[in-house]
């Protein structure tokens, strides 16, 4: 068996041309540009790559974009007090702090003081209620990127078994919420799990979100099943730097149904969930219906 490959970069540019065309739709009916605000305190190299992605995408899909370049030795204090001024701020309908944040400021403090109308990352602890409860909220993008994935192979995912190997606020506990709510049997697995393998084994739908290179061998994986590889993790090989995901791509590809690849996979989906999440912001916060997407 030869998976088929899942590729993220075309259904991404497929998403972000219909919120570019939802974009275009709320300017002209209702003169309304949704704004992202993103805050990068200090000069990580990996951080500055995404922040430069997420501008490019906003400015695509017609939205407006506020970048704000904060430098390291900035303190919590000033951090929140900027934050303040975009939570009130009527043309910026979403607000992301990009992390890694310097030692000096708590993230969880800066999370906790977005509003959770403008969360478009997800995180804030009201929208992680909402999801958790099965409310309207804003949800991480990285986990909604791989519900959407699933979902070009499986359009109901209802009934299926899902496996998430990974339990982190980021990805693998809301992404089990958002599987709950597809009515999906989800088992959330992590370094404690025993027997990792034969959890792996059950699942007609496999996530992986632990950050360890190729963890996951072909022999893991149910034949047939469709895997979603959320791993970016860089490895040596022969002096060079290699990305890999969390699978063993090699091997999963003779087994597997369907496969992501890393990177072309997920990664290009997180950011267009970024755009989906703020226009969906935008629509709420001016009491309109949500965007057909």
């Amino acid at each position: 068996m030869t998976a088929r490959i899942i590729d993220g970069k075309a259904i991404a540019a497929g998403l972000r041309a219909k919120v570019a065309g939802e974009v275009g739709r709320l300017s002209r009916s209702h003169g309304l540009v949704p704004g992202l605000a993103v805050v990068l305190v200090g000069n990580n190299p990996a951080s500055e790559v995404y922040v430069g992605s997420k501008a490019k995408m906003t400015a695509e899909v017609g939205m407006r974009s506020f970048d704000h370049r904060l430098p390291a030795s900035t303190s919590e204090e000033e951090l929140l007090e900027l934050i303040g001024e975009l939570n009130a701020d009527h043309t910026v309908h979403g607000i992301l702090v990009q992390l890694p944040l310097p030692a000096q400021i708590d993230p969880r403090k800066v999370i906790a003081t977005i509003d959770p109308d403008k969360d478009v990352d997800g995180f804030n602890p009201t929208n992680a209620g909402r999801l958790a409860t099965g409310l309207f909220g804003l949800v991480p993008c990285t986990p909604l990127a791989c519900v959407i994935l699933a979902k070009t192979v499986h359009p109901v995912l209802s009934g299926l078994e899902a496996a998430v190997v990974g339990r982190s606020n980021v990805v693998g506990r809301p992404l089990a919420q958002l599987l709950i709510a597809e009515s999906t049997t989800v088992t959330v697995a992590h370094t404690k799990t025993r027997d990792l393998p034969s959890v792996c084994r059950r699942a007609d739908l496999l996530f992986t979100a632990a950050g360890q290179p190729q963890l996951v061998r072909g022999d893991w994986i149910k034949p047939g099943a469709t895997v979603i590889d959320v791993g970016i993790n860089r490895i040596e090989v022969a002096g060079k730097t290699r990305i890999v995901g969390d699978v063993d791509f090699a091997e999963a590809t003779q087994v597997a149904g369907a496969i992501t690849p890393v990177p072309g996979g997920v990664g290009p989906m997180t950011i267009a969930c970024l755009m989906v999440n703020t226009l969906r912001a935008a629509c709420a916060l001016a009491g309109l219906p949500p965007p057909a997407l």
